[in-house]
């Protein structure tokens, strides 16, 4: 009696969207999880990707260390990390 074993090997493709450590610039205006106000045209860096939502965490360096979440559709991807 023979077995036969049969593998499937999934490959993982990255897509075109932002991902960790990418930079973005904000296309309106967001608020901070402080409460900042976060201007668009304001550069972050993508910390951390909600795989459930199309959101991600971004930290800006204005105000210092800020934090935000951000639905895609309010930020360009300008590098991906």
């Amino acid at each position: 009696m023979a077995i036969s074993l049969t593998y499937r090997f999934r490959e993982t493709v990255v897509g075109p969207g932002p991902r960790d450590l990418g930079i973005v610039v904000l296309l309106a205006d967001v608020v901070g999880d402080d409460g900042a106000v976060i201007p668009a045209g304001t550069e972050g860096t993508i910390v951390a990707m909600h795989d459930e939502s199309e959101t991600c965490i971004v930290e800006f360096s204005e105000p210092e260390g800020t934090l935000a979440t951000v639905a895609f559709r309010e930020m360009e991807v300008v590098w991906r990390g």
